[in-house]
């Protein structure tokens, strides 16, 4: 990438640096405790808790008066609440925790609430996505775009799908209905930092999902935008980071899209 600012040379660092400690976690999977957090299918462990420790560390060394904001901690650190450090140590845990490789680090920077710099690390497929307000988006070093189809039913769509405890099982269903039958597929690799980073390099041509966090999504509004997409709500509307749902596309399917997926409300 061309001229990082140092804040994002700090958030690679707390990446790359937080990656290297779970990959040796990875490793060790049988001796690791699992618990429970909001229910028995939303699991954690010191693995989590670790990676976040890192990376807190990290970007106060760098930024000391900025906010942060963790799934695992919550709010803490400085004074600054316009800059806002948000991060998910380890996105994906339920994949990490039953050994598939498809988890990452989410580090993302928000300036009045708006992300400008965001790093998605996905250690075990070695794959460090990096984006920056007016930089593009870079993956290990190479400028990546999202793809050109232009219709649905070329496309291959991912989503996140409720688990136990989550709401919106029977909006799920029919949007499956709706969509299914018009597309060439629909992916679900249990982690958004991946899917939205897989939108932004043209693997997938849109991702949606209805209930996560500012830290699920973060660095993925920027990757997206940064490689040409767009990112709203489900429903459309302009995007708040806060509200608990997003959809990213390449822009060209972004219309049929949100059309049915605001159909599977009605339905």
């Amino acid at each position: 990438m061309l001229n990082p600012s140092d804040d994002l040379k700090a958030m690679i660092e707390a990446a790359k640096t937080a990656g290297a400690g779970l990959e040796k976690r990875f490793g060790q999977l049988s001796e690791l405790t699992i618990e429970t957090k909001s229910g028995p299918a939303d699991m954690v462990s010191i693995a989590d808790q670790e990676a976040e420790q890192t990376t807190r560390a990290i970007l106060a060394r760098a930024q000391p008066s900025y906010s942060f904001l963790g799934e695992e901690g919550g709010v803490s650190g400085g004074a600054d609440d316009a800059q806002q450090w948000i991060v998910d140590p380890l996105d994906g845990t339920t994949n990490f925790l039953f050994a598939c490789p498809l988890w990452g680090v989410n580090v993302a920077l928000a300036r009045e609430g708006r992300i400008v710099a965001g790093v998605t690390y996905i250690p075990v497929l070695n794959e460090l996505y990096v984006a920056e307000t007016g930089k593009g988006c870079w993956l290990n070093g190479q400028r990546v775009h999202v793809s050109k189809r232009a219709s649905l039913i070329e496309s291959v769509l991912a989503c996140g799908i409720p688990f136990s405890g989550k709401p919106d099982h029977d909006v799920f269903a029919r949007e499956m209905a709706l969509l299914s039958g018009d597309v060439a597929g629909i992916r679900r690799t249990g982690a958004c930092a991946v899917d939205m980073a897989w939108v932004a390099a043209g693997r997938w041509d849109a991702y949606w999902e209805r209930c996560l966090n500012a830290w699920d999504m973060g660095p993925g509004i920027v990757l997206v935008e940064e490689a040409g997409g767009v990112a709203t709500g489900v429903d459309g509307a302009a995007l708040d980071i806060h509200a608990g749902n997003v959809c990213v596309s390449n822009g060209a399917v972004q219309g049929p899209l949100i059309e049915r997926l605001n159909q599977a409300l009605t339905a």
